[in-house]
């Protein structure tokens, strides 16, 4: 949650979305192909102002989203044993939005070619042991689409393809 924030200008590219603060006023349009997002991200920004509108009538002042929905509370650490912090997320939890593909694909790394072919030999390994719509990541190593998690057989190939990826087959006690 604690990415950089930026104001909000009203200039030539205006479209609907609203800010918290003025629950009518207008920005920049998050959702312009220029930006990569489309409408899921017009739809994110919204939610998420939506989101800190709620905060704010909870008590919290937090900061406007930026053009991709991010919002910088900061420390996080303070924020987390803050109780009024506490009590808003709770009231406000059902304003909170799935971040769209397209966003989360810019926010990660370039994987490189050995890490691509880690990803290559643990969905082939997902598919052959239980999970056989366990999706073959992209070119780009990323993983493409949604599977079934919860069936027993992908249970069973998580179990057995973790340690592809550096999940231990069984994880011991946590510590806590």
């Amino acid at each position: 949650m604690a990415l950089a924030s930026t104001g909000c200008g009203g200039d030539e590219g205006e479209s609907d979305i609203p800010t918290a603060a003025s629950g009518g006023a207008t920005t920049r349009s998050a959702g312009s192909d220029a930006q990569g997002g489309g409408d899921d991200v017009a739809a994110y920004v919204r939610a998420q102002r939506a989101y800190v509108k709620c905060l704010r009538e909870n008590g919290v002042d937090a900061p406007d989203p930026d053009d991709k929905g991010t919002i910088d509370f900061g420390d996080n650490r303070a924020l987390k044993k803050d109780a009024k912090f506490q009590a808003a997320t709770e009231k406000c939890a059902d304003l909170l939005a799935a971040v769209p593909e397209s966003i989360e694909k810019d926010n990660q790394s370039k994987l490189t070619d050995e890490q691509i072919k880690v990803k290559q030999r643990y969905a082939k390994c997902m598919q052959e042991n239980g999970a056989a719509d366990f999706p073959d990541p992209g070119p780009d190593g990323l993983g493409q689409g949604d599977w079934d998690q919860s069936s027993a057989g992908a249970k069973r190939a998580i179990r057995i393809c973790g340690p592809i990826v550096g999940v231990p087959e069984s994880a011991g006690p946590g510590k806590g």
